[in-house]
């Protein structure tokens, strides 16, 4: 679980100086205070103890103290719920508050003695049977048996493990042949990346076989997760000196010959280094460093590895992307890293009948394509996952055998814990999760509370982390940043994946998902801890005590009923008190849920996420407003039409998600939310035409640092106060063209984004249907500074004399795109050419007037990866040698009102050496638009050769 962390900053708060000021209550929060330090304290020495070192019983009093840390949560929330204040109160206020809270204080002082009553308790139970802390310490786990690169004992067990690996080895294997760069015959590193039991020590024991004639000298060993350089290196270097003395092949004579090593056994560190530089100094080896988990011990192997000019090779096997960067060499690392691949389906399919039925091309019963279809989704491509559970039902192969496998495929978290068979795939799924730090495993558990497949965004998942506490203060680093280093964390170590963007261009956001497999052990881990409760789909039933973050999948029927009795104050035989909820989330519930009518029993909520949930009404809306403490909201994806002014009581909201519902407006009110930081409205179905109109009082936002789909009204105050938002990192924001904006209101827009200095993202045009808006964006060429640190922009609207120059400057630019703009001659090229980050060009919908567009040579875009023209395209487009000689995408969208059809060309693709791939987008009914440049591109592909050519690919809408 998260741990006692959270707490201990709510009961900082209580000993704040307006609290001290209520007697009676200081003392005893001290000592709360105090009991929570020690119980975090534990909470952690349990997260990063040993597995083995943990027993049932020690888990037991671990939870209870975990139980003891959330009710003691819930003590000084509730609390705080009713002692309450605001800034404005005065003496008269605050004396009425001192007398009208003496019964809450003294009930607090009570809870507080129940609270270190229950710690004193479970201590004096861990005493009466003998436990202590020693068992929470972490022993050095002892360094793994070395490993050989010797064949499989047999070959039809060789085929079969590397059914979807051989592909790979080819192509490793080929690289590892091939000169790496201009390096010589200097030694390169090769690291193969990749999450637990994909297959990356079968891939590289397979390439070192196929490599045998080309590196006659090798070696393998395991670093393992603990590895300790001075405790562990010594022995490594060992293992690997006896292995490499023996050449795998014979020379051009027959004759293999044998290194003399000598003894090794009383040489230290150095000592075993120069006599493995004596030994290779003039030989081709290839050595598998395997199982790196970290830079440092890398650094402190390679350190002894021999160089030579033979062009050896090392390869080096790690679940860490950032340790694999660091091992390879930066300036070819596309070439010197291997990331793994999950088997393909067949794949995957062979392998599990192969081990289930003996062979791959056995006949099976017919009646288990579907269970086993099932399965292999679950396994998700995992070799290690898969061998795991068709050893489970290699015993079960007959027709009667299929209840079987429906019951594994149903209940394969529960199985992964107590079928024995399955424990070395838990044991490669749950070391990723068990190496990690502290406080990512609370984040990584989080992801428990989605359903399998779901796909998550961005914003939502860090925003939700940081509502719950889960994230925390890193000096120098907003909580943003901090969230964005757990996320980055996670990827590096292949817990999560990334699972592509939502939206266009300019309106990325990046989504993630977890593997199947990962997820059920993660459920898991936090039912066990009492970290989450599910309800509904399999998990239909299930019975809970006390439930902190509650997780409904589908319509739940059994969680209505539990709610209207705790509402009428009376408990059923299910024993279920959901009154400590502090997290709610509700995904594809149908039709209208009772739960959502009696949201105010939830008093505790910091989460509540209704996206999608098709049920939910503007009444429902009124409900969450009475939720104090609500840190996070999303209504996103529902049919709301309007947001009450009680929307202002949530002083502690930090997130509100109202995009895509049917809202035109919010109440001035919401301009008291003074901690929120990340605010999305849009309506559905008219993404581009309703904008929220700013209120005067926007600067009391101090803290916003997301700000989607904005109006500027004709008001120079709104427009003024926009810029003392500090933190703002995005803002999309638009001006009505229906509105008549003074000049005065545009300038100070113009100063108030030149004062913003944070931010990274930037979206500004104008809406509207009025022909008068003229060249309303005039204003951007007159900010006196722009802000330095964009990375993303766009800009929709026509701008007199082209694009701001000042654009051109923006060295950490990653993305631009413009529309409606009406460029000519060197008013788009020119400006952003040059631009030393710029990845992506998006100039669509009459951005460009002119017969001829040219990126000529001495347009360099020195990075530029994507380039997608549309709308009006220029009868001819030019790239000239020299120029965007690093594209990879070309995306040409043709517009309906194009005229000259026969005449639209393209001139000097050959020029685009480093081209992947051709997008070409029509509407259906206008076949003929893209038929010209069809065949330049079809003629330019049989141009060049196979290794050469780029993917051409269309598209009819």
């Amino acid at each position: 679980m998260e741990g006692a962390q959270t707490l201990l900053s709510n009961a900082g708060q209580l000993l704040s100086s307006e609290y001290q000021q209520l007697s009676g209550v200081g003392g005893q929060v001290v000592e709360l205070r105090d009991e929570l330090d020690v119980i975090n304290a534990l909470l952690i020495m349990q997260s990063e103890a040993e597995d083995e070192a943990v027993d049932r019983f020690l888990q037991v009093c671990m939870r209870q103290l975990g139980e003891v840390a959330y009710d003691a949560e819930d003590c000084i929330d509730l609390y705080t719920l009713r002692i309450r204040s605001r800034p404005t109160d005065g003496v008269r206020a605050w004396l009425g508050r001192l007398l009208g809270t003496l019964p809450s204080r003294r009930r607090l002082a009570c809870e507080i003695r129940a609270l270190r009553a229950r710690t004193l308790a479970i201590s004096e139970r861990q005493a009466r049977f003998g436990v202590n802390r020693d068992a929470l310490r972490r022993s050095p786990p002892l360094l793994p048996a070395p490993m050989t690169v010797s064949a499989p004992a047999n070959d039809a067990d060789r085929r079969h493990r590397l059914v979807g690996i051989a592909e790979q080895a080819d192509k490793l294997a080929a690289r590892l042949k091939a000169p790496v760069g201009d390096e010589g015959e200097r030694k390169a590193v090769f690291s193969i990346v990749g999450f637990g039991g994909l297959g990356k020590t079968t891939l590289a024991m397979e390439v070192c076989r196929r490599l045998e004639a080309e590196f006659p000298w090798q070696g393998m060993v395991s670093v393992s997760q603990a590895f300790e350089p001075s405790r562990d290196l010594k022995a490594l270097l060992k293992d690997l000196l006896r292995q490499v003395m023996k050449p795998k092949t014979a020379d051009d004579r027959g004759i293999k010959e044998e290194a003399a090593v000598g003894a090794i056994d009383d040489l230290d560190d150095n000592g075993l280094a120069k006599r493995l530089e004596e030994l290779l100094v003039d030989k081709r080896y290839l050595m598998v460093i395997d199982d790196v988990w970290s830079v440092r011990a890398w650094e402190a192997i390679q350190s002894k590895l021999p160089e030579n000019n033979k062009g050896s090779r090392i390869i080096l096997t790690t679940r860490i992307e950032t340790v694999a960067n660091a091992c390879s060499p930066a300036s070819f690392s596309g070439l010197c890293i291997h990331k793994m691949e999950p088997l393909k389906l067949e794949d995957s399919k062979k392998l599990f009948v192969s081990r289930v039925f003996g062979s791959m091309d056995v006949a099976y019963p017919k009646e288990f394509e579907d269970v086993m279809s099932d399965i292999l989704k679950k396994c998700g491509g995992l070799p290690l996952a898969i061998i795991s559970i068709a050893s489970v039902l290699v015993g079960y192969k007959s027709p009667g055998g299929k209840d079987k496998w429906d019951r594994v495929c149903k209940s394969l978290g529960s199985q992964m814990e107590i079928h024995p068979t399955l424990e070395g795939m838990k044991h490669i799924v749950t070391l990723s999760y068990n190496h990690l730090p502290h406080e990512l495993k609370g984040c990584m558990m989080y992801f428990s509370i989605f359903p399998e497949d779901y796909v998550i965004r961005k914003g939502r998942l860090l925003n939700r982390w940081m509502a719950e506490g889960l994230v925390h203060q890193k000096r120098g680093l907003t909580m943003w940043e901090v969230a964005e280093s757990y996320l980055d964390e996670l990827l590096s170590r292949n817990m999560i994946e990334e699972a592509g963007h939502l939206g266009g261009y300019a309106w990325r956001e990046q989504t993630y998902r977890v593997h199947d497999m990962l997820l059920e052990v993660m459920v898991s881990k936090s039912l066990e801890a009492n970290f989450l409760s599910l309800h509904g789909g399999q998990y239909e039933g299930m019975l809970y005590d006390k439930i902190h973050r509650l997780s409904i999948h589908g319509n739940v029927e059994s969680v209505d009923s539990v709610a209207k009795r705790n509402v009428e104050g009376r408990r059923g035989d299910d024993n279920l008190n959901i009154q400590h909820v502090r997290s709610l989330s509700m995904f594809q519930p149908h039709g209208q849920h009772k739960l959502l009518k009696m949201l105010g029993i939830f008093v505790l909520l910091r989460v509540l996420d209704l996206e999608d949930c098709e049920g939910v009404t503007n009444k429902h809306v009124r409900y969450a407003c009475n939720l104090y403490l609500l840190r996070f909201l999303s209504l996103r994806a529902t049919n709301i039409s309007m947001v009450p002014r009680q929307i202002g009581n949530l002083e502690h909201l930090q997130t509100l998600d109202l995009a895509d519902t049917l809202l035109t407006e919010l109440p001035e009110t919401i301009t008291k939310l003074e901690k929120l930081e990340d605010i999305r409205f849009f309506k559905k179905d008219d993404y581009w035409e309703t904008y929220w109109t700013m209120p005067q009082g926007i600067n009391k936002m101090k803290a916003l640092r997301v700000l989607y789909m904005v109006s500027l009204g004709n008001d120079s105050k709104v427009a003024q106060e926009v810029g003392e938002l500090e933190e703002l990192q995005e803002l999309v924001l638009s001006i009505d063209i229906n509105k008549a904006i003074d000049e005065e209101v545009l300038k100070e827009l113009a100063l108030s984004i030149s004062k913003m200095h944070s931010l990274r993202w930037l979206n500004i045009g104008r809406h509207g249907s009025s022909d008068d808006g003229g060249k309303i964006l005039n204003f951007l060429h007159h900010l006196p500074t722009p802000p330095r640190l964009l990375q993303t922009l766009w800009i929709t609207g026509d701008i007199a004399n082209g694009l701001p120059s000042w654009i051109g400057s923006l060295a950490h630019l990653v993305s631009f795109s413009t529309e409606d703009t009406t460029l000519t001659g060197d008013e788009l090229f020119g400006v952003v050419c040059m631009l030393p980050n710029l990845k992506t060009l998006c100039v669509v919908w009459d951005c460009y007037r002119g017969d001829e567009l040219a990126a000529c040579t001495s347009y360099k875009f020195p990075v530029l990866r994507d380039l997608i023209l549309g709308g009006y395209l220029p009868k001819v487009i030019w790239f000239e040698e020299g120029s965007m000689a690093m594209l990879e995408m070309l995306e040409l969208r043709f517009d309906f009102r194009s005229s000259h059809v026969a005449e639209r060309s393209i001139f000097g693709i050959e020029h685009l050496t480093n081209l992947k791939k051709v997008m070409l987008d029509c509407p259906g009914d206008y076949h003929a638009l893209v038929d010209t440049v069809l065949e330049q591109m079809k003629a330019e592909n049989d141009r060049r050769s196979r290794s050469n050519q780029f993917q051409i690919a269309v598209k009819y809408w």
